[in-house]
């Protein structure tokens, strides 16, 4: 399985452009799900030995239940700071490799809204994946977030 290393560069194929459109749809759908707190759900998007590297958590969550209950432990945060957040993803690059995996990078905007309160931008991160085709679907096997505050 490929793991996230510098990715190799071809021509766009033809059908590039439904691969793109395909590849948006499927991070629009992830964040949405983590978005509304919907853990079961979200973690079904990577696979089973999915690794999740933030630099915010003392070491990687490897695997589905770690994935999950990450979400209702950010669910319980939000609820006491009485913040919404709302990830937005944008400039996405992908990056078909040889194996069949694609490798993306792509700018994560966290915006976050006080309840009565004006929406901030509260950071701003580059995500890096490796994405497989499991079951007809694409699902995250290797995710590693930067925040430009923390480098």
């Amino acid at each position: 399985m490929s793991t996230l290393t510098e990715p190799q560069r071809t021509e766009p194929a033809p059908e590039f452009g439904i691969l793109y459109a395909e590849i948006q749809q499927f991070y629009s759908h992830q964040m949405q799900l983590f978005d509304a707190f919907d853990g079961a759900r979200w973690a079904a998007t990577f696979t089973p030995d999915a690794v999740f590297d933030v630099p915010t958590l003392e070491r990687p969550l490897r695997g589905r239940a770690e994935l999950a209950a990450s979400v209702e432990h950010n669910r319980s945060q939000r609820e006491r700071g009485g913040e919404q957040l709302r990830h937005w993803i944008g400039m996405l690059d992908l990056s078909p490799q040889p194996d069949g995996t694609l490798h993306t990078r792509c700018y994560a905007l966290v915006h976050a809204t006080p309840r009565g309160g004006p929406s901030r931008v509260l950071r701003v991160c580059v995500m890096r994946d490796v994405l497989v085709r499991s079951r007809g679907k694409w699902r995250t096997h290797h995710r590693v977030v930067t925040r430009d505050d923390l480098d």
